[in-house]
């Protein structure tokens, strides 16, 4: 047997933190069950200076994985970027019976490979292996009874309707907001204009591939926040044909309207079985009110209706030139149009 085999099949413990397309090899960190929960993202920022790193040839690690009799049976939270997709990995989480995953950073790698062409450097059946061999991974679990939730990064929707047509198709939470609030949050924030503008190029190429047409470039910063919700939502709309049962769409104003009704579907779809009192347990305890991403700051539904309401308050004018430019998309293109029906 491969001597990598045993130790990756025995636990999470060994997690594939990175993989270099350029080198074709693939990095391996240690962590705690303690570690994945505390963690925000499992990506460079949980590395530290005496983190121990194993690089090794993907092809080794490949062959580890087929050693062992691991398997794809991950779940996934799919989403379009500042939607509370951490927060609810976090209250999910606190059932016994899953095991979340936040961000790895491999899957983000896996799609940039998918939404820029121009870069691929693997043919489909090269995709396919890593892709498997990482699957089978992010699915293994501290105790047998538990099932592994990944939380994608938003711009890994690019890759959503191909892992939810996988052989044992998973399910997924796909979790968006209205095209109001995603331009009152983006625009109200300091960091994410910056953000909205440094993807802006690479969520219009995606978009443009995906409506099969060039959209008007856009002129203004609530155009360009406009664009990357139509970009984003679309790409998640594209596993509607083959996987719709497999989707459970989540608006998270309406999660925070209704936490409970809302955390209980949430379960009911994964096939987790939560009662009322343990719902009731898991809002209860410290998530609702702490920012998820930095745990540290207090954060909660009412101030972040403040927040929004503040944004439209200073960024009337862009919020309106963003749904401007979203309407007159959606006049030529229905796949723009059924997102905007979807989260009316």
């Amino acid at each position: 047997m491969n001597p990598l085999s045993e130790p990756l099949a025995r636990s999470p413990e060994l997690f594939p933190h990175g993989l270099d397309v350029g080198t074709d090899s693939a990095s391996l960190i240690r962590l705690t069950e303690p570690d994945y929960a505390k963690a925000s993202f499992l990506d460079a920022r949980i590395l530290t200076p005496a983190t121990p790193t194993r690089i090794l040839p993907f092809a080794e690690l490949q062959a580890a994985v087929a050693g062992t009799e691991l398997r794809e049976r991950s779940d996934f939270i799919f989403h379009i970027g500042h939607v509370g997709s951490t927060l609810l990995s976090r209250l999910l989480g606190r059932h016994p019976d899953l095991f979340a995953l936040r961000e790895p950073a491999i899957l983000r790698t896996l799609a940039q490979t998918r939404a820029e062409p121009e870069a691929r450097r693997w043919s489909a059946d090269e995709f396919e292996s890593r892709l498997s061999t990482f699957l089978k991974l992010w699915s293994r679990t501290f105790r047998p009874n538990q099932r592994a939730l990944v939380k994608a990064t938003s711009f890994a929707s690019e890759l959503a309707a191909e892992i939810l047509s996988r052989p044992y198709r998973p399910r997924a939470i796909f979790m968006f907001v209205s095209p109001q609030n995603y331009l009152a949050t983006i625009l109200g924030a300091e960091n994410s204009p910056k953000e909205a503008q440094t993807l802006a190029g690479l969520r219009a190429k995606r978009l443009s591939r995906r409506i099969g047409a060039a959209p008007q470039s856009p002129a203004s910063m609530g155009e360009i926040v406009a664009m990357s919700w139509a970009s984003e939502m679309t790409a998640l709309a594209a596993a509607l044909p083959q996987s719709r049962e497999q989707i459970l769409w989540l608006d998270f104003d309406r999660f925070l309207a209704d936490p409970q009704r809302s955390l209980t579907a949430c379960f009911n779809h994964l096939g987790i079985a939560a009662n009322a009192d343990q719902i009731r347990e898991i809002l209860s305890g410290p998530d609702m009110r702490r920012y998820s991403k930095a745990q540290e700051y207090d954060y909660d539904a009412k101030l972040r209706a403040d927040v929004l309401a503040q944004a439209r308050a200073l960024q009337g004018p862009e919020i309106k030139r963003g749904l401007d430019w979203l309407g007159k998309l959606a006049k030529d293109s229905p796949s723009v149009a059924d997102v905007m029906d979807l989260a009316k």
